[in-house]
């Protein structure tokens, strides 16, 4: 890159906001609504505020042109159902008689209508809602959320491009609805779909929009020749319309491979495309097929999911070579900022120092309006930026956070018995029978019980020093008493503590181990309301004392009952935590794994006899592109096991895994060697149970029963039900009774209900089984 400006002209823009605004004003408008408490036209002029705010921050920064149609109530992917009409029809007399109602109907359920699924969102921690489609469904259009919100950007003075689902990775991502064919492909509708795409393009150009940005992230993972003439013949119809804006189809978290020559062949005006996940890849394979010439390129410089500051000069070398492949080069961020906390100079608890090494969002946007500048106009422009940025990547790199000896030795020295338990599956649940004296088809939960106001006050108080440590604590002591008598009148057969002490899952752990940092203010959108703090693992994992011990302890003090120890595991600490992009993730997850090792032999010389190490990360960590699967997995696995075992054959060790598809990792969930695993299976209607049973999983297992996304009660026949589907796929002696997830975001009325019901619908199953059911 030289001093000389560059010749053709450079924009800055990303593909997405975070919605929820700088104090999560939509998640407390979103729940006011539904508690009564906010009107749908204050929840509306909440939601345009956050969008005007949103629209002038990017506008400030340098970004010259905003996306509008990304902001979502929960779920853009449900947006895209409303927008075509794919309405389930258990669903539609609510949409008809309250849109708005009827949306979050569709999101969370009632307690008489079942929500859509969720799942994963490719490999990131946010959940979106799984469109239900079948041969039957016809697809109606309604731009009127885009068009609405594409007119309010413009009407403040800003360039806007509306940002939708592209129709191929709609139906990628859609499942049969229930009663459907398992075997019915979305993707046959495609040629049903395509015309009310064009009517919503029709609809944005007639509403003033120049461009419109059609996401196919799903054209990054593998996929068949079928999958790629339907994208071919998608943008060969869409790209000849007459009515329509410039289209820019946008791909993101890895390379397109094949696709992109599909996309740079197509008439569309534009692509989008990830520079930092595929590394070099996507660059290679652009000049391969020589090039947009005649196009616009948005190249994603600038990591859109990670926290760490850009290499500017890395980036402005990629841009160079950019130049001269297509008509327009424009500088952006790879994917869409929702993956990504707002601002890190609210971030005052950390060393300013290490500070400014994290790029939030907002920093994000500055970095890119700089690239683009230094694009623009010659790296002289913008030389005290790239001055500064050396400095920061130097400090960081020459920390002694990032480097502690003795963790590096630690992880060095192991071998591959650290990662193996001395005994067989079989011999140790021999032991653990004899040991536990388990019923068939015990019943427990899966760790959290609700976290409620109480709790959170206590935890503010202890902040504010309104109460001192011995407070707090009895505050805690209270809790788990009152979780561990409920337990106990409830019935269930294994208990937790409840973990009222505990912030998050990730974060609790993340507070108490050396190398990471902890936020204040980084809320990051999981699924609807539900926000998490990613802590920030930036330097060498080590514990310098227990973590959960006591708690645990003094739990199991209240009661003869087992009860479980609760721990997340290595994949999930990481995959739930920004973590440090300057060694392997697999060096990362080894240090972590010593570390919680630690924790789970504490716990079991503490008398702790089940050990439950959550790894519901395993799952969306998994590589999009096929090949790439078995080194991720045979780091992700031996980091589990390493965890694990070290403890006694009657010890039983549990793990739990939620809202993700399984059937392609049930080898990798049998490698993990648990004793007893639990998934989620109530929305998916005991799907894992036969994944289970196809494989031939030889373990315990427990599909869940009760949907804890839900506010619904299940009643006992329903949760019955769901268990005799599961004994049709796992012989009652390995089949374990409880919910999908956790009980934190739930509230304790439905709470009770449902696990008074779930112990009752465990008896009446148990009563009809034979005595002998191993």
């Amino acid at each position: 890159m030289t001093t000389e400006s560059a010749a053709a002209p450079v924009g800055a823009t990303v593909y997405g906001y975070p919605r929820q605004g700088e104090n999560r004003e939509l998640k407390k408008a979103v729940e006011g609504y539904w508690k009564g408490r906010v009107t749908a036209e204050a929840l509306r002029e909440t939601a345009t505020e956050l969008r005007r705010a949103n629209w002038q921050q990017l506008a400030e920064a340098g970004i010259h042109e905003v996306p509008t149609g990304d902001f979502s109530y929960y779920d853009h992917v449900l947006d895209t159902s409303i927008m075509v009409g794919a309405v389930p029809e258990r669903h539609r007399e609510a949409v008809t008689a309250d849109p708005l109602d009827g949306y979050f109907a569709m999101a969370r359920g009632t307690q008489d209508v079942a929500p859509l699924e969720m799942t994963k969102w490719f490999d990131t921690n946010y959940h979106y809602l799984v469109p239900e489609l079948g041969p039957d469904t016809v697809f109606t259009a309604d731009p009127s959320k885009q068009v609405a919100e594409v007119k309010e950007a413009l009407a403040l003075g800003h360039d806007a491009r509306p940002v939708l689902v592209g129709p191929i990775t709609y139906l990628l991502l859609a499942k049969p609805a229930p009663g459907v064919d398992a075997d019915f492909q979305p993707l046959t509708l495609l040629d049903r779909l395509l015309p009310v795409y064009a009517e919503v393009l029709a609809a944005l150009k007639a509403a003033g929009a120049e461009w419109v940005q059609l996401d196919e992230p799903a054209l990054v993972q593998d996929r068949t020749p079928a999958d790629l003439n339907a994208a071919a013949r998608a943008y060969r119809d869409l790209g000849t319309l007459t009515d329509r804006s410039k289209l820019l189809v946008a791909s993101y978290f890895g390379r397109l491979g094949q696709a992109l020559q599909v996309l740079a062949a197509s008439p569309v005006e534009g692509l989008a495309l990830d520079f930092t996940e595929a590394g070099g890849a996507n660059l290679e394979d652009l000049a391969a097929v020589g090039g947009l010439p005649g196009k616009r390129l948005v190249a994603g410089v600038v990591n859109g999911r990670n926290i760490w500051i850009n290499d500017h000069q890395k980036s402005l070398t990629t841009l160079g070579t950019l130049l001269g492949l297509a008509d327009r080069v424009d500088v952006a961020a790879s994917c869409s900022l929702l993956h990504v906390p707002i601002d890190a100079a609210a971030e005052r608890d950390i060393d300013p120092q290490v500070r400014r090494w994290l790029a939030f969002a907002r920093q994000k946007t500055a970095e890119i309006s700089v690239l683009a500048r230094g694009l623009a106009q010659g790296t002289d422009s913008i030389a005290p930026e790239l001055a500064a940025n050396r400095a920061d990547l130097a400090s960081r790199a020459g920390s002694a956070l990032t480097h502690d000896p003795a963790v590096r030795a630690r992880t060095a020295a192991i071998t591959d018995t650290d990662g193996r338990r001395a005994q067989t599956y079989a011999e140790r649940a021999a032991a653990q029978r004899t040991h536990l004296g388990l019923p068939l088809l015990p019943t427990t939960t899966i760790g959290s019980f609700p976290q409620t106001d109480e709790l959170r006050m206590a935890r503010a108080d202890l902040r504010a020093g309104r109460i001192d440590t011995a407070g707090y604590e009895e505050r805690i002591k209270a809790e788990i008493g009152e979780v561990i008598s409920f337990q106990e009148k409830a019935g269930l057969d294994v208990l937790v503590h409840g973990e009222p002490e505990r912030n998050d899952m990730v974060q609790y752990f993340a507070e108490q181990l050396t190398g990471y940092l902890a936020t204040q203010h980084g809320w990051v959108q999981s699924y609807g309301t539900r926000y998490v703090r990613p802590p920030v693992l930036a330097g060498d994992i080590s514990r310098p004392e227990p973590m959960t011990v006591r708690w645990t302890t003094y739990a199991q003090s209240l009661t003869p009952k087992p009860v479980k120890g609760m721990l997340t595991g290595p994949v999930t600490m990481l995959a739930w935590s920004f973590v440090r992009d300057d060694q392997p993730l697999g060096d990362t997850a080894r240090q972590v794994a010593l570390a919680l090792r630690d924790e789970v032999n504490d716990l079991e010389s503490a008398g702790t006899s089940v050990i439950q190490v959550d790894e519901p990360a395993l799952r969306e960590t998994l590589p999009l592109r096929t090949a790439d699967h078995a080194g991720y997995l045979e780091w992700a696995t031996e980091s589990f096991r390493l965890t694990t075992s070290g403890v006694r054959p009657d010890t039983q060790i549990h793990t739990h895994m939620c809202y993700a598809e399984f059937g392609d990792i049930v080898q990798a969930i049998d490698d993990l060697d648990a004793d007893v695993i639990s998934l989620e299976a109530a929305r998916s209607h005991m799907q894992v149970a036969r994944e289970l049973a196809t494989h031939g999983y030889p373990r315990e297992a427990g599909p869940g029963v009760w949907d804890i996304h839900s506010p619904r009660v299940p009643s006992a026949q329903e949760a019955a039900g769901l268990l005799r589907t599961g004994l049709e796929a796992i012989p009652a002696g390995r089949l374990w009774v409880n919910p999908d997830c956790g009980l934190k975001t739930r509230g304790w009325t439905e709470t009770r209900a449902s696990l008074e019901n779930l112990v009752a619908a465990a008896r009446e199953v148990r009563a009809d089984l034979p005595t002998d059911n191993s």
